[in-house]
């Protein structure tokens, strides 16, 4: 039988239990139901927390993406996007608790592979650093087929004036799985390039990245960042 939460004893109502004893007291299932609000006519939100909970591991959540979360049948587009938000929001919490610092590849890739590694579209990101490598902020710009056509660097560029950037790497999966730059990648890169050193806010690196790993553009064409 299907209980709405309205008819469930007071104290044990997921807002309740929030109220009284706070967020981390609740379940998994219960924090769920309190983003998702509302269940279907079929199920209460606790049961539809529950059955989603059961469809996915708790761990894979990060790696969710919203066009299938709202195919599940019972979440539907708003609380998808609610969601989304919620584990979204959750990352730039935690990110921002700790100063990151850039030194090599690696650390780019650590600091990214969570956003793009499981995409299954191409997106095309930004870090932005500032005079001692520190990561100021790291945005995607565009979402679809990464090309020098479709790309629009100013806007990327903008976003570095915003935080004051000193320095800026740019990143773009390829969901496909190759690790290879096109033509295109080395042309986008090039066009980074020239609007950096006009802009003084160089590029550092451009980093393919798939989830078999990543690509340096900078450690395999050094010399694009050297003179254009």
């Amino acid at each position: 039988m299907s209980y709405l939460i309205k008819e469930m004893c007071e104290e044990e109502r997921p807002r309740e239990r929030f109220k009284k004893y706070g967020a981390e007291s609740l379940s998994n299932e219960e924090l769920l139901s309190i983003l998702m609000r509302t269940g279907t006519k079929a199920k209460s939100v606790r049961e539809l927390s529950f059955d989603l909970l059961k469809t996915i591991k708790i761990n894979d959540f990060n790696k969710l993406n919203y066009k299938y979360l709202k195919s599940i049948k019972g979440v539907g587009e708003v609380k998808a996007m609610t969601i989304i938000c919620a584990i979204e929001f959750g990352k730039r919490v935690l990110n921002n608790k700790k100063i990151i610092k850039i030194r090599d590849s690696d650390d780019i890739f650590d600091l990214v592979k969570e956003d793009l590694c499981y995409e299954i579209q191409e997106k095309f990101m930004a870090i932005f650093l500032d005079t001692r490598k520190n990561v100021l902020d790291k945005k995607i710009i565009f979402v679809g087929s990464v090309n020098g056509g479709n790309v629009v660097p100013r806007d990327a560029f903008r976003e570095a004036v915003r935080c004051n950037a000193s320095s800026m790497i740019i990143l773009h999966n390829h969901p496909g799985g190759s690790l290879k730059p096109s033509n295109d990648d080395i042309f986008l890169t090039k066009e980074f390039i020239k609007l950096g050193r006009m802009m003084e806010i160089p590029i550092t690196d451009h980093i393919i990245v798939t989830n078999a790993g990543y690509y340096s553009i900078r450690l395999n064409f050094p010399d694009l960042f050297i003179a254009i």
